[in-house]
């Protein structure tokens, strides 16, 4: 057990390692559609309320040095004009390898006609890439691989991502890019500052949309569906499904293509508060070691702006 447990390890850091892997670079969270500003800058300004979402997952429980990632959003409309903001942090921890980013945000959004809007997003910031080289165990493999070294390394680079939104009180709909500066990052594994050999982040696109279904005066039924392409990987699809009772207690499934199926639930208290839990249930290779993903959400609603 103890060596399929390297295997796997091994093969994750490799892949976090290797930006031009044929996998995603950015993070994913089950509870997307409760913070999709992070997937569509486009949608700051588009709700008439600042409003703060913070989430938490905990990936592949069971398998040591397993992902962890961590955000802090924010976006809201201006007091009296079309305009939107906002912005987000989030830190993505795998064993020795870390990912912190940052972004800023504008959005402008517009109607088409007396029920339905259009909005469009920019957001700008930065990303730090950093491997702990001291944190691998002493090991005949490891010391004989010349990509190791046993040192703290980071880089930075700038990054950005574009969205366009188009949305009404039963639907929405929208397509972003992210990184799309395509930047490279030098090897901050390799000794030699001659290096040619080079990571670059690879441009992600997300295609998302949802409908209200209102059964009757109590129940909304609220399906959603997220594809996150990443070329040459093939697009990845996720829907989700989701039963609100009265604005105020929720709970839905959800399936992501070749990954894992989620279970999660929530709570709205007097429309300000938010909370939110899933657990994913691995569906790949790796549910014989993992235990499965848990993920956590809170939220808080600030006074309407407008």
């Amino acid at each position: 057990m103890k060596t399929q447990k390297f295997i796997i390890l091994s093969g994750l850091f490799l892949l976090l390692l290797n930006f031009s892997a044929k996998g995603q670079q950015m993070p994913q969270f089950s509870l997307y559609h409760f913070n999709n500003y992070m997937i569509n800058s486009a949608v700051a300004g588009t709700h008439s309320y600042l409003q703060v979402r913070t989430f938490s997952r905990m990936q592949w429980m069971g398998i040591p040095n397993s992902p962890q990632t961590y955000s802090v959003s924010f976006y809201g409309p201006t007091k009296d004009s079309d305009m939107g903001y906002g912005g987000y942090i989030y830190g993505d921890y795998t064993g020795p390898t870390s990912r912190l980013a940052f972004k800023g945000s504008y959005a402008y959004n517009m109607a088409i006609n007396s029920s339905i809007r259009i909005s469009g997003g920019l957001a700008i910031g930065g990303m730090q890439y950093k491997i702990d080289g001291t944190a691998f165990d002493e090991s005949p493999v490891l010391d004989s691989d010349p990509s190791i070294n046993r040192s703290v390394r980071s880089t930075f680079t700038p990054d950005a991502s574009a969205g366009i939104y188009v949305y009404s009180t039963y639907f929405f709909a929208g397509i972003s890019a992210h990184q799309l500066f395509g930047n490279k990052l030098k090897n901050i594994t390799d000794d030699n500052p001659d290096a040619t050999t080079v990571n670059r982040l690879k441009q992600h696109f997300y295609l998302m949309g949802g409908y209200n279904f209102i059964l009757n005066k109590d129940f909304i039924l609220r399906p959603t569906l997220l594809v996150r392409q990443m070329f040459p990987a093939p697009p990845q699809p996720e829907l989700t499904i989701r039963t609100i009772y009265q604005q105020l207690v929720w709970g839905g499934l959800a399936y992501r293509h070749g990954d894992a199926v989620s279970i999660m639930a929530g709570y709205n208290h007097e429309s300000r508060w938010y909370f939110g839990l899933a657990y994913d249930i691995t569906t790949s290779e790796l549910r014989q070691y993992s235990r499965g993903t848990v993920e956590f959400m809170f939220g808080l609603r600030f006074e309407d702006l407008k």
